[in-house]
């Protein structure tokens, strides 16, 4: 096994490098990066959070153990061996001024990293994966699985047997918003990836205990902007609706390819022109 000191640092350089290879780009004529530097954060693999997510997210939502074990189902592993590795990757600032501008459909740079930036995304998953597997430490990226998928859910509409968002939860990288969204220190307006590892890594704090901390309708009963961004009202006092919500990205795929010339998609005008667009509200988790 490869001699590492400072296993965190080694493993936050590791993130970064590959982050800054050429694949993070949203392929406009000029290169441009799809994400600004990500928010990495550590989970501890015997947290209890992950059997919660059995009830508050999934019956089927993989545990650390589950999910690595599916990888290498050989091997025994205890679950405090492991560590949930999770980044946060935020849209740039161009993408986010685009964005703000629009009412129905999405800025061609904020579809674009929906899907080109999302694809640099998964192959951060694969690529941070396969490192730590070289360097000794057995890994996996669960949204790589050929067992990950999405079912229907009588609570929550749809559901995945892993969730980037709340992984990046139980790394303390963030909380959710009235939308849905994972509102984190650097934002709301973001993507998230992680990786399952059995490698030693303190666990992160993680500075709350409410799940909608930080966001401001929930802890002080005030902002509710999200509401008024939605152009089909999927967001309102009562939460998400996740049926309106993906019927109007279903239709965003024809403005997409008539407006900017490729095969697309998106919305995420909720996630900017917001107080919690590009950090934590202020005042809220002092």
């Amino acid at each position: 096994m490869t001699a590492i000191t400072g296993t965190s640092a080694w493993v936050i350089e590791l993130i970064e490098a590959l982050w800054a290879d050429k694949g993070n780009d949203m392929r406009l004529a000029e290169p441009e990066r799809a994400w600004d530097p990500p928010l990495i954060g550590f989970a501890n693999g015997a947290d209890a959070l992950w059997a919660q997510y059995k009830t508050v997210v999934d019956p089927g939502h993989w545990t650390p153990v589950e999910a690595w074990r599916l990888a290498y189902p050989d091997v025994d592993v205890a679950p405090e061996e492991l560590t949930v590795i999770s980044w946060i990757l935020p849209q740039t600032e161009a993408t986010k001024r685009d964005q703000r501008e629009q009412t129905l459909y999405p800025a061609e740079r904020w579809a674009r990293t929906r899907v080109y930036g999302e694809q640099a995304n998964h192959r951060l998953r694969c690529d941070v994966a396969q490192a730590l597997t070289d360097a000794g430490y057995h890994a996996v990226a669960p949204m790589a699985s050929p067992q990950w998928s999405t079912r229907d859910s009588e609570k929550y509409v749809y559901t995945s047997n892993w969730s980037e968002r709340h992984a990046a939860y139980a790394a303390g990288l963030g909380t959710f918003g009235l939308c849905d969204g994972l509102i984190t220190p650097v934002g709301k307006a973001m993507r998230a990836g992680s990786v399952v590892a059995r490698i030693p890594i303190p666990a992160s704090p993680r500075p709350y205990t409410d799940h909608h901390a930080y966001c401001l309708f929930y802890a002080r009963g005030t902002c509710g902007e999200c509401i008024d961004r939605c152009p089909v009202g999927a967001i309102s006092a009562e939460g998400h609706d996740k049926r309106v919500c993906e019927a109007h990205l279903t239709r965003s795929r024809a403005y997409v390819a008539a407006t900017y010339g490729f095969d697309g998609y998106g919305c995420g005008l909720c996630q900017v022109g917001v107080p919690c667009e590009s950090r934590v509200p202020e005042g809220i988790g002092d």
